[in-house]
This record gives C-alpha cells, structure tokens and sequence, in this order.
C-alpha cells in the first residue's frame, strides 16, 4: 500500500569536527502547493522529497527537496529490505534542490546512496533538525514551537525517558 515515505540525510563535520547537519524529507508533490503536502507512494523513487516547510538557507526561507534519478525500471519499495536490494544493483542518485524566489528548483548538490547503514532495524540513529543544524542553515519558523517540542518529546523517548514530553505553550 502506498504509504508517506522519509528521506533522511546527515551531513558530517558541516561546520567542523563533530558537527552534525541533519535534513529530513517526506514524499510530497512538485507543484507549488503539493510541494507543501506529504503524498503516500509506493515507489521510493516514484517522485520528489520536500522539507514541507521551509529553511532558512543565507537567511532566506527555502522549501528543500530532493528528487531521484529515474536509472531503473523497477519500483523500488519504502521498506529497508528492498532498499537494501535496489542498493545492490547499484547507487540511488537525488538532485537536492532548494525553491527559488519565482518557486522553480534550483539544484545544489547531489546525493548519491551506495549502501544501506550497517544499523539494526531496532535503533535509531536519532536525527534531528534542531539539534543537528549549520549556521546559515535551520529550519524555518513555520510551526517552529510545535515541532520544537515534537524534536524534544522524540529525544526523550529515544533516550528511555519515563518522563511526558514538554507542553508547548
């Protein structure tokens, strides 16, 4: 069953040792207003990626996105098995872009995925866009209170927290 669909990208040492840059997208559309919207798909590669909400990139609110590179014919399934088996027959490539001021896409770098990560299924490597961002690169003010304690409430429930998570005001 089609289903929304994640793209989660960790960039290393992005303002030196140690510093992490987290960017998460959700299946979505291409259009000005489906941009904005997770869409369910059943094809991994069947469509764009999209921040939902924007960034703040050089201090200009941006919609980020990434969209694959069609190199194959065969759907490629959301669930890490047959991740794992289109890795196998070679890389899944994305265009990553960001939304212009006229809400073209404008490329600006590309990913390419070669092999799943050696995690088990049972942990999570925990990423965050509000503990994992760059200067001159966060996430934007959209439903910044909310998805604030949203980040939190996940922490606390990855570290083994019995504590509720934090109320927004």
């Amino acid at each position: 069953m089609p289903d929304a669909l994640g793209l989660a990208v960790r960039v290393e040492q992005v303002d030196g040792p140690g510093s992490l840059l987290d960017l998460l997208l959700t299946s979505s559309g291409r259009g000005r207003v489906t941009r904005h919207l997770p869409l369910p798909r059943a094809d991994a590669l069947g469509g764009p990626y999209s921040s939902l909400l924007t960034y703040r990139v050089g201090g200009v609110s941006r919609t980020l996105a990434a969209f694959p590179r069609r190199t194959r014919q065969a759907s490629v399934h959301g669930d890490p098995e047959s991740l794992a088996e289109a890795l196998a027959a070679g890389p899944l490539v994305f265009d990553l872009c960001a939304e212009t001021t006229d809400r073209a896409w404008r490329r600006f770098a590309v990913l390419t995925a070669r092999t799943p990560l050696p995690v088990p299924r049972e942990q999570s490597l925990g990423f965050d866009i509000y503990a994992h961002s760059a200067p001159g690169f966060t996430p934007g003010n959209a439903l910044a209170a909310t998805r604030r304690a949203a980040y939190r409430g996940s922490r606390a429930g990855r570290k083994g927290s019995s504590s509720p998570p934090p109320r927004v005001p």
